[in-house]
């Protein structure tokens, strides 16, 4: 084994992560590669009839050639079950309750890392790695996730939920790189089939971007149940009807098909009347979460229990001052004092010290009144 250790690297097939295994093989590692079957892509529908997106057949034999041309293993391991349990299902889970999931979050959470940490113990791996746009250290006894340098592709809102047990074997080889930086590596390491892939920005099981449809083939029988909703203005007057509650997301401006006169938003979602409010512009500004399921990573908890910091509510958002306030053990409030616009139940709230992740959480509640928030701590 080599003196800086094994490391079992993630290998989607992309640049990303080709590169990574290939630079961590020159710094004195030794390297394998594993790829991982999250999804039979014959079933994700669609009309384009074409894989597209990671751990394709094509990605899959990409990150196989890059393997065999610089002379470490590689694997192909079959998670659809786990990433069936865990991802879809709470993927279509959440559109049915009224909210809007991020599955990358959960894949990372529950699929990626744990089913990565199962493998390298078997194959004796000391470390894992992947080719996310992000850096982790260890500081006072924690280990740090910290936003990547090309802060156009830092992926750090994606790793909240990394366990501290699987951050400390984890490496991040392109933390200190930008995209156009790791291009030119590829080419100049010969990596000629992976190095113009264009980024990958659909979700993996609905390779089509249409999540509609894919909801209506996982669900029998949906578009009939769902049809026929009212839109509504915020004070409960009927505006029209809707094509079902679960095809409509927070913020949403495009195809809603109101004659309104001016631009309009859907601002609500009532899953359990069926029933879409739709607003202005201001009225998609809140200013409170409240936030379950924790993680914490730069601390074990909120120091002193309220602390200020830049709160991400969704993936490239650049935050905005907030107050964190822990509620619980696994509860917290967000407060944005200046307001952020569109804060999504189902997303997550990311929240930053400097460049640092302190914490993550799912997002439950909105502009919760100071009552409710008395009455979860009782």
């Amino acid at each position: 084994m080599s003196s800086k250790g094994r490391v079992l690297v993630a290998m989607s097939g992309g640049v990303d992560s080709s590169v990574a295994a290939v630079m961590l093989r020159e710094q004195g590692y030794e390297v394998i590669g594993i790829t991982m079957k999250t999804w039979d892509y014959h079933r994700s529908g669609g009309n384009s009839g074409k894989e597209t997106g990671c751990c394709t057949v094509e990605s899959m034999n990409d990150a196989r050639h890059i393997a065999v041309n610089h002379g470490f293993k590689h694997f192909i391991v079959d998670i659809r079950e786990e990433f069936g349990d865990w991802v879809i299902d709470r993927f279509v889970e959440d559109y049915l309750d009224g909210r809007t999931p991020n599955p990358c979050v959960l894949c990372n959470t529950h699929i990626k890392w744990a089913a990565l940490m199962k493998r390298a113990d078997n194959l004796g791996c000391d470390f894992i790695a992947t080719g996310h746009y992000a850096n982790v250290r260890e500081e006072n006894n924690r280990f740090v996730i910290s936003r990547g340098l090309d802060r156009s592709k830092d992926q750090s809102y994606a790793l909240w939920g990394v366990h501290q047990k699987h951050l400390a074997r984890t490496i991040f080889p392109l933390g200190s790189y930008s995209k156009k930086e790791i291009r030119q590596i590829a080419e100049d390491h010969g990596l000629l089939n992976v190095a113009n892939k264009p980024d990958s920005y659909e979700i993996c099981f609905v390779p089509d971007d249409d999540y509609r449809r894919f909801l209506k083939d996982r669900v029998q029988g949906l578009e009939e149940r769902v049809k026929g909703g009212d839109f509504v203005d915020k004070q409960g007057n009927i505006l029209g009807q809707h094509e079902g509650y679960p095809f409509y997301t927070i913020g949403q401006r495009r195809g809603l098909n109101i004659p309104m006169g001016k631009p309009v938003y859907v601002t609500h979602i009532d899953p359990k009347t069926n029933t879409i409010t739709i607003g202005e512009k201001e009225d998609l500004m809140e200013s409170t979460l409240i936030a379950k399921e924790l993680n914490f990573i730069k601390y074990d908890k909120v120091p002193n229990g309220e602390m200020e910091i830049t709160g991400a509510i969704r993936y490239n958002d650049t935050g905005a001052y907030g107050i964190m306030t822990q509620l619980g053990e696994d509860e917290m409030k967000v407060h944005f004092p200046a307001g952020r616009e569109a804060i999504t139940p189902g997303q997550a709230i990311v929240c930053y010290e400097g460049d640092d992740v302190v914490a993550g959480g799912w997002i439950k509640k909105v502009n919760v009144p100071l009552q409710q928030e008395m009455d979860s701590l009782v």
